[in-house]
């Protein structure tokens, strides 16, 4: 989840047969189409589906939060940082930005949803802002955060994207401070199996070589999702399916260990677990047994 200047993101995963036809309509945009409000905001970088821009938080010390703020039409969605059975996720680079040590990238929990080919992708609709922990070389010193983007917008075809969007990182008081609050409170937050949470992870176990079984106490979390992910963005597991549990409060997940890179054993790697539902979300580091 962390991106270090310049940031770098997963491969893409294989797309849709019915969208790979929208890829030709490469979309570059600039930052230009929308005049920026104050200090606190760059201009809206849009193309025909959609829209990027960066926020600035209050600045205060070595570290400043930030947003990566994207508007789709409706009916588009683009990816997570893990884009599920296909999608492309956004690739950041910030290099070119001035006073800039590091810029981390956190992630809001994704939504699933199909992908049109029979299979199901993680990312956001409508709108959602990534927030940026943005580290200052000199806290004294003017600041600027330059980013490139590219990242891809889908509806039944899908269509990549190019921009570039630029801010000043001056602003003592900013407007954007509650937007920023908001999209860090819907981040996952750091949890450990067996942790007395709504929504906790119980057990995570082998059954057999080839599969994992994942226990859920989701007593209050209604109807919650599992997504995992490998140790490097070359692993490329499926999603967690749910299977009957035998007891009350618990929900199981199947899942098989599928996706790995070439050569590579999965015994004791360290695999991320995201749960979330019900307005929770948690995310486990765990060593596969």
């Amino acid at each position: 989840m962390i991106a270090i200047v310049p940031a770098r993101s997963a491969p893409a995963r294989s797309l849709p047969a019915g969208a790979v036809l929208g890829m030709a309509a490469l979309c570059i945009v600039g930052a230009m189409p929308i005049a920026a409000r104050a200090q606190d905001v760059s201009a809206w970088a849009q193309d025909s589906h959609s829209a990027v821009r960066l926020l600035a938080g209050s600045r205060s010390g070595a570290v400043v939060l930030g947003g990566v703020a994207f508007r789709l039409q409706p009916g588009w969605k683009t990816y997570w940082r893990t884009p599920g059975d296909s999608g492309v996720p956004p690739r950041f680079d910030f290099s070119g930005s001035d006073n800039i040590e590091a810029v981390t990238v956190l992630w809001p929990a994704p939504r699933p949803f199909p992908d049109g080919a029979g299979g199901t992708s993680l990312g956001y609709k409508e709108q959602v802002v990534l927030p940026l922990r943005i580290a200052l070389k000199a806290p004294d010193k003017p600041a600027v955060l330059r980013m490139a983007i590219s990242y891809a917008v889908c509806d039944k075809l899908c269509v990549p994207v190019e921009a570039k969007a630029e801010l000043p990182l001056s602003s003592v008081a900013s407007t954007e401070d509650a937007t920023l609050s908001a999209a860090l409170d819907a981040v996952p937050k750091p949890a450990n199996v067996g942790d007395p949470l709504p929504l906790t992870i119980r057990d995570v176990r082998r059954d057999g070589d080839r599969d994992v079984i994942v226990d859920v106490a989701a007593a209050d979390a209604g109807d919650p999702h599992l997504f995992v992910e490998g140790p490097t963005p070359e692993w490329a597991l499926p999603l967690p399916q749910r299977i009957a549990a035998d007891a009350p409060g618990l929900q199981r997940f199947r899942f098989a260990l599928d996706g790995l890179p070439p050569g590579v054993k999965p015994d004791g790697a360290a695999l991320k677990f995201t749960l979330v539902g019900n307005g929770h979300g948690y995310e486990f580091n765990v060593n596969l047994p």
